[in-house]
Protein backbone atom coordinates (compact mmCIF):
# COMPACT_ATOMS: atom_id res chain seq x y z
CA UNK A 1 0.00 0.00 0.00
CA UNK A 2 1.25 3.47 -0.87
CA UNK A 3 1.94 5.47 2.28
CA UNK A 4 0.02 8.65 3.04
CA UNK A 5 2.26 11.70 2.66
CA UNK A 6 1.76 13.77 5.83
CA UNK A 7 3.10 17.24 6.62
CA UNK A 8 2.93 19.11 9.92
CA UNK A 9 2.52 22.89 10.22
CA UNK A 10 3.65 24.07 13.67
CA UNK A 11 6.57 22.47 15.51
CA UNK A 12 5.85 23.26 19.15
CA UNK A 13 5.50 20.88 22.08
CA UNK A 14 2.27 19.22 20.90
CA UNK A 15 4.02 18.20 17.68
CA UNK A 16 7.16 17.08 19.50
CA UNK A 17 5.33 14.98 22.08
CA UNK A 18 2.25 13.82 20.17
CA UNK A 19 1.74 14.46 16.46
CA UNK A 20 5.22 13.66 15.15
CA UNK A 21 5.77 10.48 17.20
CA UNK A 22 2.26 9.22 16.45
CA UNK A 23 2.77 9.88 12.73
CA UNK A 24 6.08 8.00 12.76
CA UNK A 25 4.47 5.07 14.59
CA UNK A 26 1.70 4.69 12.00
CA UNK A 27 2.79 2.19 9.32
CA UNK A 28 0.61 3.86 6.69
CA UNK A 29 2.20 7.30 7.07
CA UNK A 30 5.28 8.93 5.63
CA UNK A 31 6.09 12.16 7.47
CA UNK A 32 7.41 14.14 4.51
CA UNK A 33 7.73 17.72 5.79
CA UNK A 34 7.55 19.95 8.84
CA UNK A 35 7.07 23.70 8.97
CA UNK A 36 7.36 26.43 11.60
CA UNK A 37 8.01 30.15 11.29
CA UNK A 38 10.75 29.52 13.88
CA UNK A 39 13.06 27.50 11.63
CA UNK A 40 15.08 26.23 14.60
CA UNK A 41 11.95 24.55 15.99
CA UNK A 42 11.23 22.95 12.62
CA UNK A 43 14.81 21.76 12.24
CA UNK A 44 14.76 20.23 15.73
CA UNK A 45 11.60 18.23 14.92
CA UNK A 46 13.03 17.19 11.55
CA UNK A 47 16.25 15.96 13.15
CA UNK A 48 14.48 14.08 15.95
CA UNK A 49 11.98 12.35 13.67
CA UNK A 50 14.11 11.98 10.52
CA UNK A 51 12.06 14.29 8.28
CA UNK A 52 13.68 15.33 5.02
CA UNK A 53 11.93 18.62 4.23
CA UNK A 54 11.96 21.66 6.52
CA UNK A 55 10.14 24.94 5.91
CA UNK A 56 9.38 28.23 7.63
CA UNK A 57 6.56 29.14 5.18
CA UNK A 58 3.58 26.79 5.00
CA UNK A 59 2.28 28.29 1.76
CA UNK A 60 5.55 27.37 0.04
CA UNK A 61 5.60 23.95 1.68
CA UNK A 62 2.08 23.11 0.55
CA UNK A 63 2.81 24.03 -3.08
CA UNK A 64 6.17 22.26 -3.25
CA UNK A 65 5.44 19.10 -1.24
CA UNK A 66 1.75 18.65 -2.13
CA UNK A 67 1.06 16.41 0.89
CA UNK A 68 -1.96 14.09 1.04
CA UNK A 69 -2.71 15.23 4.57
CA UNK A 70 -1.67 18.03 6.91
CA UNK A 71 -1.66 18.52 10.67
CA UNK A 72 -2.19 22.15 11.71
CA UNK A 73 -0.62 22.75 15.13
CA UNK A 74 0.17 26.46 14.92
CA UNK A 75 -0.74 29.23 17.35
CA UNK A 76 -4.53 29.68 17.36
CA UNK A 77 -4.54 32.79 15.17
CA UNK A 78 -3.24 30.77 12.20
CA UNK A 79 -5.53 27.73 12.43
CA UNK A 80 -8.05 28.97 9.89
CA UNK A 81 -5.57 30.32 7.34
CA UNK A 82 -3.29 27.27 7.43
CA UNK A 83 -6.26 24.87 7.30
CA UNK A 84 -7.98 26.63 4.40
CA UNK A 85 -4.77 26.90 2.38
CA UNK A 86 -3.99 23.21 2.96
CA UNK A 87 -7.51 22.18 1.94
CA UNK A 88 -7.29 24.30 -1.21
CA UNK A 89 -4.01 22.59 -2.11
CA UNK A 90 -5.85 19.27 -1.98
CA UNK A 91 -4.87 17.97 1.45
CA UNK A 92 -7.03 16.49 4.19
CA UNK A 93 -6.54 18.43 7.45
CA UNK A 94 -6.31 17.55 11.12
CA UNK A 95 -6.53 20.85 13.01
CA UNK A 96 -5.62 21.33 16.66
CA UNK A 97 -8.07 22.88 19.08
CA UNK A 98 -9.44 25.50 19.40
CA UNK A 99 -10.69 25.06 15.84
CA UNK A 100 -10.43 28.79 15.00
CA UNK A 101 -10.80 32.20 16.61
CA UNK A 102 -14.17 33.32 15.21
CA UNK A 103 -17.37 31.61 14.12
CA UNK A 104 -16.88 32.95 10.59
CA UNK A 105 -13.43 31.35 10.42
CA UNK A 106 -14.88 28.02 11.57
CA UNK A 107 -17.58 28.21 8.92
CA UNK A 108 -15.05 29.04 6.20
CA UNK A 109 -13.01 25.98 7.20
CA UNK A 110 -16.07 23.73 7.03
CA UNK A 111 -17.20 25.19 3.70
CA UNK A 112 -13.74 24.88 2.16
CA UNK A 113 -13.48 21.23 3.17
CA UNK A 114 -16.86 20.56 1.50
CA UNK A 115 -15.92 22.54 -1.59
CA UNK A 116 -12.62 20.66 -2.01
CA UNK A 117 -14.06 17.25 -1.14
CA UNK A 118 -11.51 16.78 1.66
CA UNK A 119 -11.83 15.74 5.28
CA UNK A 120 -11.43 18.23 8.13
CA UNK A 121 -10.98 16.72 11.59
CA UNK A 122 -10.49 18.57 14.88
CA UNK A 123 -8.02 17.07 17.38
CA UNK A 124 -10.30 16.64 20.40
CA UNK A 125 -8.33 13.73 21.81
CA UNK A 126 -10.39 13.30 24.99
CA UNK A 127 -13.08 11.50 22.98
CA UNK A 128 -10.58 8.65 22.51
CA UNK A 129 -9.96 8.03 26.22
CA UNK A 130 -11.13 4.54 27.19
CA UNK A 131 -12.98 5.68 30.33
CA UNK A 132 -14.77 8.41 28.39
CA UNK A 133 -15.88 5.91 25.74
CA UNK A 134 -17.06 3.50 28.44
CA UNK A 135 -18.96 6.28 30.24
CA UNK A 136 -20.75 7.18 27.02
CA UNK A 137 -21.85 3.55 26.67
CA UNK A 138 -23.20 3.52 30.23
CA UNK A 139 -25.11 6.78 29.71
CA UNK A 140 -26.57 5.62 26.40
CA UNK A 141 -27.63 2.28 27.91
CA UNK A 142 -29.97 4.04 30.33
CA UNK A 143 -28.62 1.98 33.23
CA UNK A 144 -28.31 5.08 35.41
CA UNK A 145 -31.39 6.86 34.11
CA UNK A 146 -31.49 10.44 32.93
CA UNK A 147 -28.46 12.73 33.30
CA UNK A 148 -29.35 15.53 35.70
CA UNK A 149 -26.10 17.39 36.25
CA UNK A 150 -22.34 17.28 35.73
CA UNK A 151 -19.07 18.96 36.63
CA UNK A 152 -15.94 18.75 34.52
CA UNK A 153 -12.56 20.36 35.11
CA UNK A 154 -9.31 20.79 33.21
CA UNK A 155 -6.69 22.68 35.16
CA UNK A 156 -2.93 22.70 35.52
CA UNK A 157 -0.10 25.08 36.35
CA UNK A 158 -0.06 26.77 32.95
CA UNK A 159 1.46 26.35 29.48
CA UNK A 160 4.67 28.24 30.32
CA UNK A 161 6.10 25.07 31.89
CA UNK A 162 5.57 23.02 28.71
CA UNK A 163 5.44 25.29 25.69
CA UNK A 164 8.43 25.22 23.32
CA UNK A 165 8.80 29.02 23.64
CA UNK A 166 8.60 29.16 27.43
CA UNK A 167 8.52 31.09 29.66
CA UNK A 168 7.08 34.05 27.68
CA UNK A 169 4.96 31.74 25.57
CA UNK A 170 2.66 32.65 22.68
CA UNK A 171 -0.19 31.20 24.76
CA UNK A 172 -0.03 34.39 26.87
CA UNK A 173 -0.27 36.85 23.97
CA UNK A 174 -3.70 37.77 22.64
CA UNK A 175 -2.56 38.50 19.09
CA UNK A 176 -1.39 34.88 18.72
CA UNK A 177 -3.63 32.96 21.12
CA UNK A 178 -6.86 35.04 21.08
CA UNK A 179 -8.11 32.83 23.95
CA UNK A 180 -6.43 31.73 27.18
CA UNK A 181 -7.29 28.79 29.43
CA UNK A 182 -10.83 28.66 28.05
CA UNK A 183 -9.66 28.07 24.48
CA UNK A 184 -6.76 25.85 25.52
CA UNK A 185 -8.45 23.61 28.10
CA UNK A 186 -12.13 24.50 28.43
CA UNK A 187 -12.78 23.71 24.76
CA UNK A 188 -11.68 20.11 25.40
CA UNK A 189 -14.21 19.67 28.20
CA UNK A 190 -17.07 21.30 26.31
CA UNK A 191 -16.44 18.95 23.41
CA UNK A 192 -16.15 16.01 25.81
CA UNK A 193 -19.50 16.77 27.46
CA UNK A 194 -21.21 17.08 24.07
CA UNK A 195 -19.75 13.66 23.24
CA UNK A 196 -20.68 12.02 26.55
CA UNK A 197 -24.19 13.43 26.86
CA UNK A 198 -25.09 13.06 23.19
CA UNK A 199 -26.92 16.39 23.07
CA UNK A 200 -26.19 20.05 22.53
CA UNK A 201 -25.87 22.89 25.00
CA UNK A 202 -28.50 25.59 24.53
CA UNK A 203 -27.59 28.19 27.19
CA UNK A 204 -24.36 29.40 28.76
CA UNK A 205 -23.40 31.63 31.66
CA UNK A 206 -19.74 32.20 32.46
CA UNK A 207 -17.02 34.03 34.30
CA UNK A 208 -13.88 34.17 32.14
CA UNK A 209 -11.14 36.14 33.81
CA UNK A 210 -7.42 36.72 34.44
CA UNK A 211 -6.36 36.30 38.06
CA UNK A 212 -2.69 35.41 38.38
CA UNK A 213 -0.58 34.86 35.26
CA UNK A 214 1.85 37.67 34.48
CA UNK A 215 4.34 38.70 31.83
CA UNK A 216 8.02 39.09 32.78
CA UNK A 217 7.35 42.83 33.27
CA UNK A 218 4.85 42.06 36.04
CA UNK A 219 1.66 42.94 34.16
CA UNK A 220 -1.23 40.46 34.02
CA UNK A 221 -1.41 38.55 30.75
CA UNK A 222 -4.01 39.76 28.27
CA UNK A 223 -5.82 36.42 27.89
CA UNK A 224 -7.85 34.53 30.50
CA UNK A 225 -6.18 32.17 32.98
CA UNK A 226 -9.43 30.97 34.63
CA UNK A 227 -12.96 30.23 33.46
CA UNK A 228 -16.02 28.81 35.21
CA UNK A 229 -19.03 28.15 32.99
CA UNK A 230 -22.57 26.95 33.67
CA UNK A 231 -24.15 25.14 30.75
CA UNK A 232 -27.67 23.86 30.09
CA UNK A 233 -28.46 21.04 27.66
CA UNK A 234 -31.45 20.55 25.37
CA UNK A 235 -32.98 18.11 27.88
CA UNK A 236 -32.53 20.54 30.77
CA UNK A 237 -29.46 19.07 32.50
CA UNK A 238 -27.20 21.73 34.01
CA UNK A 239 -23.55 21.54 34.95
CA UNK A 240 -20.22 23.31 35.14
CA UNK A 241 -17.11 23.44 32.99
CA UNK A 242 -13.99 24.80 34.69
CA UNK A 243 -10.70 25.63 32.96
CA UNK A 244 -7.62 26.97 34.72
CA UNK A 245 -3.93 27.68 34.23
CA UNK A 246 -3.45 28.37 37.94
CA UNK A 247 -3.78 24.96 39.59
CA UNK A 248 -0.55 24.37 41.51
CA UNK A 249 0.85 20.87 41.76
CA UNK A 250 -0.85 18.02 39.94
CA UNK A 251 -3.26 18.42 37.05
CA UNK A 252 -7.03 18.06 37.49
CA UNK A 253 -8.69 16.54 34.43
CA UNK A 254 -11.74 15.00 36.05
CA UNK A 255 -15.44 14.71 35.29
CA UNK A 256 -18.46 13.69 37.37
CA UNK A 257 -21.84 12.97 35.77
CA UNK A 258 -24.85 12.80 38.10
CA UNK A 259 -27.76 10.66 36.94
CA UNK A 260 -31.09 9.55 38.43
CA UNK A 261 -29.77 6.18 39.61
CA UNK A 262 -26.12 6.93 40.27
CA UNK A 263 -23.08 8.92 39.24
CA UNK A 264 -20.03 8.34 37.04
CA UNK A 265 -16.63 9.60 38.23
CA UNK A 266 -13.94 9.90 35.56
CA UNK A 267 -10.18 10.35 36.06
CA UNK A 268 -10.51 11.49 39.66
CA UNK A 269 -8.84 8.40 41.16
CA UNK A 270 -5.15 7.51 40.58
CA UNK A 271 -5.95 3.83 39.89
CA UNK A 272 -9.50 3.63 38.60
CA UNK A 273 -10.23 5.83 35.58
CA UNK A 274 -13.98 5.24 36.00
CA UNK A 275 -16.01 4.63 39.13
CA UNK A 276 -19.78 4.22 39.18
CA UNK A 277 -21.54 5.04 42.46
CA UNK A 278 -25.04 3.60 42.47
CA UNK A 279 -27.90 5.16 44.42
CA UNK A 280 -28.12 2.01 46.61
CA UNK A 281 -24.57 2.56 47.85
CA UNK A 282 -22.83 -0.02 45.67
CA UNK A 283 -19.80 0.92 43.59
CA UNK A 284 -18.20 -0.45 40.41
CA UNK A 285 -14.53 0.18 39.65
CA UNK A 286 -12.95 0.27 36.18
CA UNK A 287 -9.18 0.29 35.63
CA UNK A 288 -9.19 1.24 31.94
CA UNK A 289 -6.42 3.72 31.14
CA UNK A 290 -4.65 6.82 32.45
CA UNK A 291 -5.23 10.43 31.49
CA UNK A 292 -2.55 12.01 29.34
CA UNK A 293 -0.79 14.98 30.89
CA UNK A 294 1.87 17.33 29.57
CA UNK A 295 4.43 15.37 31.53
CA UNK A 296 3.04 11.92 30.69
CA UNK A 297 2.14 11.53 27.03
CA UNK A 298 0.59 8.28 25.86
CA UNK A 299 -0.73 7.46 22.42
CA UNK A 300 -3.82 9.60 21.85
CA UNK A 301 -5.26 7.75 18.85
CA UNK A 302 -5.95 11.00 17.00
CA UNK A 303 -3.45 10.53 14.15
CA UNK A 304 -4.44 6.88 13.73
CA UNK A 305 -8.13 7.87 13.48
CA UNK A 306 -7.37 10.66 11.01
CA UNK A 307 -5.30 8.37 8.79
CA UNK A 308 -7.86 5.57 8.96
CA UNK A 309 -10.63 7.97 7.90
CA UNK A 310 -8.62 8.99 4.84
CA UNK A 311 -7.61 5.46 3.84
CA UNK A 312 -11.14 4.07 4.22
CA UNK A 313 -12.84 7.21 2.85
CA UNK A 314 -14.87 7.47 6.06
CA UNK A 315 -15.83 10.98 7.24
CA UNK A 316 -14.30 11.73 10.66
CA UNK A 317 -16.64 11.72 13.63
CA UNK A 318 -14.88 14.80 15.03
CA UNK A 319 -15.53 16.74 11.85
CA UNK A 320 -15.32 20.44 11.16
CA UNK A 321 -19.08 20.61 11.77
CA UNK A 322 -18.55 19.03 15.19
CA UNK A 323 -15.74 21.45 15.92
CA UNK A 324 -17.99 24.39 15.02
CA UNK A 325 -20.70 23.21 17.43
CA UNK A 326 -18.15 23.05 20.25
CA UNK A 327 -16.80 26.48 19.37
CA UNK A 328 -20.31 27.96 19.43
CA UNK A 329 -20.43 27.09 23.13
CA UNK A 330 -16.97 28.60 23.70
CA UNK A 331 -18.00 31.84 21.99
CA UNK A 332 -21.22 31.92 24.03
CA UNK A 333 -19.21 31.62 27.25
CA UNK A 334 -17.02 34.56 26.26
CA UNK A 335 -20.11 36.60 25.35
CA UNK A 336 -21.70 35.79 28.71
CA UNK A 337 -18.54 36.80 30.57
CA UNK A 338 -18.43 40.08 28.65
CA UNK A 339 -22.12 40.99 29.00
CA UNK A 340 -22.91 39.43 32.39
CA UNK A 341 -25.95 37.74 30.83
CA UNK A 342 -27.08 34.20 30.10
CA UNK A 343 -26.48 33.56 26.39
CA UNK A 344 -28.68 31.34 24.23
CA UNK A 345 -26.75 29.17 21.77
CA UNK A 346 -28.24 29.09 18.28
CA UNK A 347 -27.45 26.11 16.03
Amino acid sequence: MKKLKLAIIGCGSITKHRHAPEAKQNPNVELVAVCDKNLDHAKAIAETFKVGNVYDDYKKMLKEIKPDAVVVATPNCLHADATIKALKEGAHVLCEKPMATTEDECRMMVETAKEMGKFLMIAHNQRFNEAHKKAKEVIQSGELGKVLSFKTTFGHGGPESWSSDRPDTWFFHKEAAIFGAMGDLGVHKIDLMRFLLGEEFVEAAAFVTTLAKRYPNGNLIDVDDNAVCILKTQSGAVGTVTASWTYPGSEDNSTVIYCEKGSIILYADPKFSMIIRYANGQKAYFELDTMQTNERQTKSGVIDEFVDCILTNTPPKISGEEGLKTMKVVFACFESAKTGKIVKIDY
